[in-house]
């Protein structure tokens, strides 16, 4: 992010990231990029004055959320942030319910139509909605942010500033009253486009400055070479699939819950990660639904990529994007769940020697060096393109292991919201918290009217491993 001050003190523009404006320009009319959860909270409902009064003393943490985006003339440089002098809290909360008797079919509906919805550039780009109704009293908050705003380890961080670790915490200092930056003038504006421009040619300079220590140099490019190589397999064409194609502008969302105790529990008794045990549930999941669908699967897999923050340690509490990319192959032509397991843990362990996480981060690196005119384009096309090189994508966050509140109230559970991009007709975003493993599953309405198959069937993926891992004698 570059802050550009402006002609007079007190003015500053700042502008996105490339990864993070690249978001943006992959947006069209069917293909909204929010993130977002669904966040279920234990009774009774909070009041319209306590979660205003909350968000009011809470928003001063994380300036972004009372920015816009402005555009520079023909996309010559990078989108910027702006204070939006027409800021209104009651604009971004919002409130609503579900209809009796409020089970999760209910909710599943209303969160669908929700992330269906794109949010309006004009404002900031987020929305909480409060949805009250649900059965046994509880209530839940879906969230909307923009993907150019954050990505799914630093919305954890944000979590952690929303959300309180007491159900009774001090009271929050008054805070003053919020003056909006003026925007910057037009002369400003060209400048940050200017700057926008140079900052490739920046780039170059930095990369000839340091192959002035050649040894370094060269010991980093080898690896980068590697990494690349490695990663080049995955790109190749993958068979036609149910799975993917194109899709409409309506979404279906759906979640599916298991305990982080008994995916440790598998991983004891039967080897792997924790994050081989989900991906071996998720890979039961397709199984079931490909099978429904009366498609082939002997000797069979998928590929989902999956993103992985690349943001330094002391980055944690920055809310921009800094993720690359990995590609899993899940062999749903596996009968046999250990089979399965094996499988992906040969396949990850394959990933990992030959970092392919270094591949993705130095291709996000390389596209650095277009002109912000020329990445836009080349995302709005990406988004026109059919995607072949993968099925679907999974995306796995850890979060807080210990209850969290929100006005009081303890959050129960939350799962996450994905977009869906390219050709891809199901997403699906893993949150673990407080001892629960949550599955957010996000599909396209008119292409993935089953959806619920691939929840039931990653739930069963736990059960099947979990009842091999714990059977005496078992073959975990």
């Amino acid at each position: 992010m570059d802050a550009v001050p402006g002609a007079r003190g007190g003015r500053l523009m700042e502008q996105m990231s490339l990864l993070d404006a690249s978001f943006l320009y992959m947006e069209n009319d069917t293909t909204p990029m929010h993130i977002g959860g669904v966040a279920v909270f234990e009774g009774p409902p909070a009041t319209h004055d306590e979660l205003v009064e909350r968000f009011l003393a809470k928003i001063p943490l994380v300036p972004r959320y009372r920015q816009r985006v402005r555009f520079l003339p023909f996309d010559l440089g990078r989108p910027a942030w702006v204070d939006d002098p027409y800021f209104s809290i009651e604009y971004h909360v919002r409130r609503t319910a579900v209809p009796a008797p409020g089970g999760r079919a209910e909710l599943d509906n209303l969160v669908g139509r929700v992330m269906s919805q794109h949010l309006d550039r004009a404002r900031p780009l987020w929305e909480m909605w409060i949805v009250e109704g649900l059965e046994d009293g509880q209530w839940a908050v879906v969230s909307k942010v923009h993907h150019c705003m954050v990505d799914g380890v630093s919305a954890t961080d944000l979590m952690s500033v929303l959300f309180d670790l007491e159900q009774h915490p001090a009271p929050l200092p008054v805070q003053p009253e919020w003056k909006p930056r003026p925007e910057p003038s037009l002369l400003e504006v060209v400048g940050g486009t200017v700057t926008g421009i140079l900052s490739p040619v920046d780039r170059v300079w930095r990369l000839v400055t340091a192959l002035r220590t050649p040894r370094q140099a060269a010991g980093s490019g080898l690896e980068a070479a590697r990494a690349i190589a490695g990663l080049a397999p995955k790109l190749v064409p993958t068979p036609k699939s149910s799975l993917s194609g194109s899709y409409g502008p309506h979404r279906r969302w759906t979640s599916a819950h298991t305990s982080l105790a008994d995916i440790k529990t598998i991983r004891a008794g039967c080897g792997g990660t924790i994050n081989d045990v989900v991906l071996t549930a998720i890979t039961r999941g397709f199984r079931d639904l490909l099978i429904a669908r009366g498609e082939q699967v002997d000797g069979r897999s998928i590929r989902t990529m999956v993103p992985v923050s690349v943001r330094a340690e002391s980055e944690r509490g920055t809310f921009n994007n800094k993720v690359s990319a990995v590609f899993a192959d899940l062999p749903v032509g596996f009968a046999d769940p250990l089979a399965r397991l094996a499988e992906i843990r040969k396949s990850m362990d394959g990933i990992k020697k030959s970092k392919g996480a270094v591949a993705g981060a130095r291709l996000t690196e390389l596209s650095g060096f277009a002109p912000p005119m020329l990445l836009a384009a080349g995302q709005r096309l990406a988004t026109t393109v059919p995607q072949s090189s993968f099925h679907t994508v999974t995306t796995n966050v850890p979060g807080p292991q210990r209850p969290l509140f929100f006005v009081g109230r303890k959050l129960l559970e939350s799962a996450p919201t994905i977009p869906l991009a390219a050709s891809l007709r199901i997403a699906i975003g893993i949150f673990s918290y407080d001892g629960g493993v949550h599955f957010g599953l996000t599909g396209d309405y008119d292409t993935v009217p089953d959806l619920a198959v691939l929840a039931r069937g990653i739930e069963a993926g736990v059960t099947e491993l979990l009842e091999i891992a714990t059977a005496p004698g078992g073959r975990g």
